[in-house]
Parts: structure tokens; C-alpha cells; sequence
């Protein structure tokens, strides 16, 4: 699917499919793109649009890089973050003059957000910058959510681990419940983890681009602010990880005692 947007300063206008990039066109949506859509992209726009599986090496030096003036950046991101078990994948960012392209192939809750934000007036979109700075601000705003989710669930598993009332039968089965509990905040914490890395470093790629473009300051500034957000959910992210970790081992030995 191809969804292009043209600016007039403050607010966005969509347009669906393949049509004609104009000169107040500044983002282009691409979402599980066929090769048709690929290709008049590419042409159009004088770009090379990353395959799926380009997308998801792992080098750093394949997700960050400039070619032709032309900037990619490609960040891991959660999607589902409200179902049971959230899942990953990735978002390419391509920023060539006053434009960007975005490519994925999920949908992403950030991407309404940030359109939303736009119709209250409380974003810009004057250039492609502009609108990936708002992009990357609603992605961050949704991991944060997702830390407070997983928060939430590792604080009611402490009081679960260490109970003693009830049977040795009760205790063994709150045990084996807190156990697969922690299990799935583990690797719900470790995705979380993943992708904001992926985003911090996206959003210092950015923001060095953003001063070697000589973007305004205001939006230098701005991405800066997002950077700073992102490093604050990783250190949060970390904190859980170990708090999760004392839980399994202290689950683990309450199970060895009950046996």
C-alpha cells in the first residue's frame, strides 16, 4: 500500500496509491509495498528502496548509512504493544531532500499518533524532517507505555514469589504460574530492550544528520529531546531486566526449597 502526503505547513493531505509527487509532497507511506509501488518510488525519487530482508541485517553499518545525499535508517520497532505478546519488526526511514519515505510492513500504532497530533495542531510537517521527527516522537511515546505495562506486571509478581500462606500444592502452583509469568515479561522486556536500542540509534544518526543539513534549530533541538527520551526508556528497559532476573532466581530456589 502507497499513501502520499502533501503539506500546506501545518496540516497533511493523503492520497492513496500511485499518483504524482508535487512539489508540496513531503511523505510517502509505504506499507508491504509491491514491487510496482517499489519501483515508482525509486524513479520518482531518485532513491533505492531496501528489500525486507535488507532491512533486517544486522550490521549497523546496513541499517545507518548515507548514499547519494540520500539518509536510510532502519530501526527495529514493537508493534501489538497492547496484545499478550508483542512482536517486532522493522521501519525504514529514507530522507532524501525535503522528503521521506517510510517503509514497513506492519501496521503501527506510532504512525495514527502522530497524524492525530497533526489534526490538533500540536506537530509540524513543513518537510520530510519535520515529519520523521514527529514520527520517531510517537514511536518513543509508545515504548514508554509499553515500560509502564511491564512495570506494572513485574510489580504484582514480587508479592506472587514470595507468599508463604496456603499448602505446600497452592504454593507449587502460584510458583509454577509466577514462573511462566516472568518467563513472558522476560522476553517481552528483552524485545523492548532491542528495539530501543534500535531507536537511539537511529535517533543519533538523525540528529547529526539534522545539523550537517542545517535544519532549523528548533528541530534540532527537538530530535535531541526525542534522543534523550529514548536513552531514559533503555536505562528503565535495564532496570527491569534485572529486576525480572532476581525474580526468576529467587522463583527458581522457592520452587528447589518446596521440592
Amino acid at each position: 500500500m502507497l499513501t502520499i502526503y502533501d503539506t500546506s505547513g501545518h496540516k497533511l493531505t493523503e492520497r492513496t496509491g500511485i499518483g504524482e509527487v508535487r512539489d508540496a509532497t513531503v511523505w510517502i507511506d509505504l506499507i508491504d509495498p509491491t514491487p510496482e509501488e517499489d519501483d515508482w518510488v525509486e524513479k520518482q525519487l531518485g532513491i533505492s528502496i531496501p528489500t525486507r530482508a535488507e532491512m533486517r541485517e544486522i550490521e549497523m553499518s546496513s541499517r545507518l548509512y548515507q548514499e547519494n545525499g540520500v539518509l536510510y535508517m532502519t530501526a527495529l520497532v514493537v508493534y501489538n504493544a497492547d496484545a499478550p505478546s508483542p512482536s517486532t519488526s522493522t521501519l525504514t526511514f529514507i530522507l532524501a531532500g525535503r522528503r521521506v519515505v517510510t517503509v514497513r510492513y506492519v501496521a503501527l500504532k506510532a504512525f495514527p499518533l502522530y497524524l492525530s497530533r497533526l489534526e490538533k495542531g500540536d506537530a509540524t510537517c513543513s518537510n520530510g524532517a519535520h515529519v520523521m521527527a514527529g514520527l520517531t516522537e510517537a514511536i518513543v511515546h509508545r515504548a514508554a507505555d509499553l515500560v509502564e505495562r511491564i512495570q506494572d506486571e513485574v510489580e504484582k509478581l514480587a508479592p506472587a514469589v514470595f507468599a508463604i500462606k496456603g499448602g505446600q500444592q497452592t504454593r507449587t502452583r502460584r510458583l509454577d504460574v509466577s514462573l511462566r509469568t516472568i518467563g513472558k515479561e522476560g522476553d517481552m522486556t528483552s524485545r523492548a530492550q532491542e528495539a530501543a536500542f534500535s531507536i537511539d540509534r537511529v535517533l543519533q544518526f538523525f540528529v547529526h544528520a539534522a545539523r550537517e543539513r542545517k535544519e532549523e534549530p528548533a528541530l534540532v533541538h527537538r530530535i535531541e529531546v526525542t534522543h534523550r527520551d529514548a536513552l531514559s526508556i533503555l536505562e528503565h528497559l535495564r532496570f527491569l531486566a534485572n529486576r525480572i532476573q532476581f525474580l526468576l532466581d529467587a522463583t527458581l530456589g522457592m520452587i528447589n526449597i518446596e521440592q
